[in-house]
Order: structure tokens, then C-alpha cells, then sequence
């Protein structure tokens, strides 16, 4: 049976709402300053780049950490832009993976975004239906307390 997700929102003022997950969570989403909200929370465009971010992010760090990698930290930056006309959805995503650790071969971090992408993150799947997207890596060596950029690639 397939798994079925919640959501909704509740309007507070302005363009802004409060939001609820069937999860349990909560938030607030805002449409920023230029549209006519109060910028009290993201906008839900720059969600969905929070929610790309996050989804490959949790697939590569499991792959590598079940690799037995030495990975001291990741962080994904994902830039997104806009059709120019209504409806501004996204056309081209850049995802650019920071990887830091000690011994960390760039072919395990090329593979582990290649399954994160082909396989396991579905809002890369999903947003890939309409948008480019571009990936590429940096690995920082963590040596003896000095950090160095081993490798870069795509």
C-alpha cells in the first residue's frame, strides 16, 4: 500500500501561515518582504530547495556512513532558478555536496550522489521532471588538524 503524507496550513496574517505536518511538526511559512509578507518564515519556494537539500543530504550521509567512511561532516547548498513567468517554478537546481573527513575516496562520494539521485532522494526524482538539475562535490581532507580540499568534481 502506498504511503500517504499530510499537510496543511493555517493563515495567521498578512501571506503568512502556520503550518502542520501529520508528523507532528509545525512551522511558519512567509512569502517574504517583495510579495507582501513580514519574511516571518520561509517562502515555500525556498522549501523546496530545503527539502532537496535534506533529502540527498540523509541518503549520502547513510550511504557513506554504511561504507564505515570516516565523515566528520556534510553540508549540501542547493541554488534554484526561477521560469521568469508565472508559473515560477524551478529550472535549473545546483547541488553542491561538502564532504569532510579523513580518507574519504572521491568514487564513494560520486557514487553515493549518483544512488541519492537515480535512486533514493524522490524529490530529486520528482523535481528533475522539471528542472536541471547539476551536482558536484567537494571533499575537505581533515590531516593531522589541517583541513585540505582533496578533490572536486561533478
Amino acid at each position: 500500500m502506498a504511503e500517504v503524507k499530510t499537510a496543511s496550513v493555517k493563515w495567521v496574517e498578512g501571506l503568512e501561515f502556520q503550518t502542520f505536518t501529520g508528523s507532528g511538526h509545525q512551522g511558519v511559512i512567509d512569502a517574504g518582504d517583495k510579495s507582501g509578507g513580514k519574511n516571518h518564515g520561509p517562502s515555500p519556494m525556498e522549501l523546496v530547495l530545503v527539502g532537496l537539500a535534506g533529502c540527498t543530504a540523509m541518503d549520502v550521509i547513510d550511504i557513506l556512513r554504511k561504507k564505515r567512511l570516516a565523515v566528520s561532516g556534510l553540508e549540501v547548498k542547493v541554488e534554484g532558478t526561477r521560469a521568469e513567468t508565472h508559473p515560477m517554478y524551478y529550472t535549473n537546481l545546483d547541488v553542491v555536496y561538502v564532504v569532510r573527513g579523513k580518507d574519504i575516496p572521491p568514487s564513494a562520494v560520486k557514487q553515493a550522489i549518483h544512488l541519492s539521485e537515480e535512486r533514493y532522494c524522490s524529490v530529486g526524482v520528482m523535481l528533475g521532471k522539471s528542472a536541471r538539475i547539476n551536482s558536484r562535490y567537494e571533499i575537505i581532507a581533515e590531516q593531522n588538524g589541517w583541513d585540505k580540499l582533496s578533490c572536486a568534481g561533478d
